[in-house]
């Protein structure tokens, strides 16, 4: 039976995610207000998620090396301090250039010293229950999206975009190194230890060929699973969807986003956890079509929860997955370089949507291409079941 020290871990992880996935993901809040502001277009506004999301997941692996050294608490604190102050900055920026350093780059460093470092401190904690553990914990992810985005746009309406800004960055000051203070290493991690865990160093593990196509799987899900949070926002409004319904798109995600990492446990303990991920990516990539037809609030919504719903699926799976197939052992470090793998994605997805629109005026070929990839993400993963898989 686990201690009651691994839940206060597995809570303290869901309030860090759900800070740093809402702080990420508020960014559809101020996106028209940015291009406004600045006098920007989409696909350059876009380059500040991209920034973000290319910062956090490229320095993934090296957040996961830091805690597998010094543990997740100091680690974690110290990436929720560089957060705060991004976001002040970004408060104070009179250029678009300055959000790309304070928005796109600052806080996507501190993002990528929380993610990873947290999400991979549960995992060792857990032995039976490690896929009820890392769904409550990454559930956190769900209910951020759901609720900062919103929270931000009601603040929105009664203060200036600066202000909200502000706001934000007190919430992660004041609750976010709250949550991190209580991240604590697995006993049997030890101090500063690598060995005491079974399984793979992350060099053995790259090595694998069930790495390799998991690497794939989440390079090519990675445009998929990120164009929504920039664009489908923008989408809704140029539908005639109002703004604050419009922008509660992305809360809705973030419900689908709770149901999936609640409920996929269930199906992965039916069909094991690879075979849940592959028909994940599958059905998130079949969402695009709800959005092709969309051209009302209620088309929309139907795709935010659908998506949201594959979305946190894949999202709670891939940390216990790289537990089953490689252990404890660098487990941080697998998880972060395995994110990498999501760096190119998330940075080149939204900037490529924002340009195709830019140029077309619609979405088309954003969505067609989009299906196209998710089918290369989808094989990816199915290969991995080729592969003899060992569970530690």
């Amino acid at each position: 039976m686990e201690s009651r020290k691994a839940w206060v871990v597995v809570w303290a992880t869901f309030v860090c995610l759900a800070i740093i996935f809402g702080v990420s993901y508020s960014f559809a809040a101020f996106f028209e207000t940015f291009a406004n502001e600045f006098d920007a277009q989409r696909a350059d506004v876009s380059w500040i998620f991209g920034l973000c999301g290319l910062v956090y997941f490229v320095l993934g692996a090296f957040g996961g090396m830091l805690a597998d050294r010094w543990g997740p608490r100091l680690v974690c604190m110290a990436g929720m301090a560089i957060i705060a102050s991004g976001l002040y900055l970004t408060s104070q920026a009179q250029t678009l250039f300055t959000l790309y350093i304070s928005y796109g780059l600052c806080v996507g460093l501190g993002i990528a010293l929380v993610y990873t470092p947290s999400i991979a401190s549960v995992q060792p904690w857990f032995t039976q229950r490690r896929g009820l553990a890392s769904g409550i914990a990454s559930s956190g992810v769900g209910a951020g999206t759901l609720v900062l985005p919103v929270v931000v746009s009601h603040w929105m309406t009664e203060m200036s975009w600066r202000d909200a800004l502000q706001c934000l960055s007190l919430t992660v000051a004041c609750l976010g190194l709250l949550a991190a203070f209580l991240l604590e290493r697995a006993p049997q991690a030890g101090d500063g230890a690598k060995g005491r865990l079974a399984g793979l160093s992350l060099g053995q593990a790259l090595k694998t060929p069930a790495f390799r196509w998991l690497y794939m799987g989440t390079l090519f899900g990675a445009p998929v699973m990120f164009i929504p949070f920039a664009h489908i926002s923008a989408a809704a409004r140029d539908a005639g969807v109002p703004e604050a319904q419009a922008v509660g798109l992305v809360g809705l995600i973030g419900v689908g986003s709770l149901v999936g990492r609640f409920a996929i446990g269930w199906l992965a303990d039916k069909l094991g956890r690879v075979k849940t991920l592959m028909l994940m990516q599958c059905l998130m990539g079949l969402s695009y079509l709800v959005w092709a037809v969309a051209q009302d609030r209620w088309a929309f919504a139907v795709f935010a929860l659908w998506f949201g719903l594959s979305y946190g699926s894949i999202v709670s799976l891939l940390p216990a997955i790289c537990m089953d197939l490689f252990g404890g052992k660098a487990v941080a470090a697998i998880i972060g370089t395995l994110y990498t793998g999501a760096a190119l994605g998330n940075l080149l997805g939204p900037v490529l949507a924002g340009q195709l629109f830019d140029m077309t005026g619609h979405y088309t070929w954003v969505i067609w291409i989009t299906l196209g990839i998710a089918t290369v993400a989808t094989f990816s993963c199915w290969r991995i079941l080729k592969y003899p898989q060992q569970a530690y």
